[in-house]
């Protein structure tokens, strides 16, 4: 029996101590918000925080996480962080699939908890690894901007030129 700390909350799964933290929290636990993305860590989509660092889920056995703070993005939002990031995402409508965001969102939280003025390098340095199908990445860097200064404001526009320079 494998107990972890997840959102605040102690949860028991009897599961192989191999099985990837993913389908312990989707397919045990029923925490679906953690997306399985490619499998193999290189997409993002199944990003958490283990003890407030940003970790890949779909790789991490279960074993290694036991008696470790596990925030997922079901909890984000109780912290400050992830309530200014999810505040912000909704101002800037970051969201188009709306697929990756919940990785993008736990990406962008361990950021903007640590670094209230995030260079564009620095945002891009932090969510590196968490891709975006839909290309969102201007609004995802005005969101973690909007988010990091903590100053609360209203629906933004991104002019579509500057959503084609971005992805050029």
């Amino acid at each position: 029996m494998t107990t972890l700390k997840i959102n605040g909350q102690a949860y028991a799964a009897d599961v192989p101590p191999d099985m990837p933290l993913l389908w312990v929290l989707r397919d045990v636990l029923g925490l679906t918000g953690t997306k399985f993305g490619c499998g193999i860590a290189q997409c993002g989509a199944c990003t958490v925080h283990l003890d407030g660092t940003p970790v890949r889920a779909c790789v991490l056995p279960v074993a290694n996480v036991e008696g470790r703070e596990i925030t997922t993005i079901e909890g984000v939002g109780q912290t400050e962080a992830g309530a200014r990031v999810q505040q912000a995402w909704l101002a800037v409508d970051v969201v188009q699939c709306g697929y990756c965001q919940p990785g993008q969102i736990m990406s962008a939280t361990a950021l903007v908890r640590d670094n209230r003025n995030p260079s564009d390098a620095d945002i891009d340095a932090a969510l590196s690894g968490n891709l975006c199908r839909c290309a969102t990445y201007v609004r995802i860097r005005a969101a973690v901007k909007q988010a990091a200064s903590g100053k609360t404001q209203g629906p933004q526009v991104i002019p579509i030129h500057a959503q084609r320079e971005a992805r050029s």
